[in-house]
């Protein structure tokens, strides 16, 4: 069976305007980033939204959702921008049982030539393979299930929350 990739933009997307030095959305680079890594998995992929996550709404979170409740697939990758990837992971395990859902992304545009996404992708499609239902995060290699894992942003990477036991 396919793997159902929906694409919601994220820094994974992004663009760079050489003259004004901002980041924009164009199209995905899912594709060509499959293509580059010669990868055989059958993948039916959707864009759903292009946007950075910092942006995203309820109602974009209730889209991905909805999108995922209703595809056919059962094993699930979500590209995602990583500001706002646990928010969205925690409604979709609130919202989506019985399939495994892969939230990943990239701390560096693909564009910009020694992005994360690419390893970030194919790890999040391996993962999306192997684990049980549930909800996930794949960054840096590793996954984390979606309510014990935070973005360390002055590392740069995504980790398990510890928690002090008393």
């Amino acid at each position: 069976m396919k793997i159902k990739i929906f694409v919601t933009g994220g820094t994974f997307d992004k663009e760079y305007n050489e003259l004004n030095g901002e980041l924009f959305f164009k199209d995905t680079h899912l594709t060509e980033i499959l293509a580059l890594g010669r990868s055989r998995v059958p993948v039916d992929i959707t864009m759903l939204m292009m946007k950075d996550s910092l942006h995203m709404t309820d109602a974009d979170r209730n889209l991905i959702s909805k999108s995922c409740q209703s595809c056919a697939e059962t094993k699930i990758v979500i590209t995602h921008g990583t500001d706002t990837m646990v928010e969205t992971a925690k409604v979709l395990a609130k919202e989506v049982k019985g399939k495994t859902i892969v939230l990943t992304g990239a701390l560096i545009p693909y564009k910009f030539g020694s992005s994360d996404g690419l390893f970030n992708l194919g790890s999040a499609i391996a993962f999306s393979e192997t684990l049980p239902a549930g909800v996930y995060v794949a960054m840096n290699g590793r996954y984390f299930n979606w309510d014990n894992v935070k973005k360390n942003k002055e590392l740069g990477i995504f980790e398990e929350i510890v928690t002090i036991r008393k």
